[in-house]
């Protein structure tokens, strides 16, 4: 069976895609690691293969807030191509799995040179921008369940598994609520025979019943980064 790509390293023409991987290294995403701190300059940019990346803000004293995530689709260090190399977020690794790993300075040289890459990682951080910018009105504006459906859903895609591993702590985190909130929506998904959750483990049983709980925001995630796939280099 292929190794699993990078979506946005496969829309690259062949040469392109050379190029870059000759620079790249091979990179696990363990649980939980910390791949960029808020304030400081970002040292790599990473493309995953499998697994993904939660990008959460802090603010204040208050919880901290997932603001987007970085699976296969797409990267994180969209912002490097731009110059810039301090993040107003950290990112978490949320799914282990794998990637491809650059430094910075090298991405940045590389972009100079290689326009298709220049304009893949052009699309990411402005499909990136749109996901922030709906996940900011989500939270303002919708109730926790159909939010808690839609995150599960965005953490299934690109778990590209009908499970994966998820404390009720985590999810409280990625969502900016209580624990006590996260255990009652869940426990409603469970009761209705949408997911099983056991020791960290979430199984999406009824994925058609869990998108009819989601709010309108996963469908237009879904769509910012169809949009994505279809950019031509």
């Amino acid at each position: 069976m292929a190794q699993a790509e990078n979506l946005l390293i496969q829309q690259l023409p062949k040469v392109a895609r050379k190029r870059l991987l000759d620079q790249c290294e091979p990179f696990e995403l363990v649980l939980s690691t910390e791949l960029s701190v808020r304030g400081q300059p970002l040292s790599h940019a990473y493309f995953p293969r499998t697994g993904f990346i939660s990008l959460v803000v802090d603010v204040d004293t208050h919880p901290a807030l997932e603001v987007g995530m970085a699976g296969r689709e797409t990267m994180l260090g969209a912002e490097l191509v731009l110059g810039l190399s301090k993040t107003p977020w950290r990112a978490l690794v949320q799914g282990p799995g794998h990637s491809w790993r650059i430094p910075a300075k090298a991405l940045r040289k590389e972009c100079t040179a290689n326009p298709p890459l220049q304009q893949v990682m052009q699309t990411s951080l402005l499909v990136r921008l749109h996901q922030q910018t709906l996940a900011a009105a989500c939270e303002r504006f919708h109730m926790l369940g159909p939010r808690l459906a839609r995150w599960l859903l965005m953490s299934l895609d690109r778990a590209e598994a009908d499970s994966f591993h998820v404390t009720q702590e985590f999810m409280a985190l990625l969502l900016g609520v209580r624990r006590v909130g996260v255990t009652e929506a869940a426990s409603k998904f469970q009761t209705g025979g949408l997911i099983v959750y056991h020791r960290g483990e979430i199984t999406v049983l009824d994925r058609s019943g869990l998108e009819a709980e989601a709010c309108s925001c996963y469908a237009a995630d879904r769509q910012l980064y169809a949009e994505l796939s279809a950019a031509e280099p």
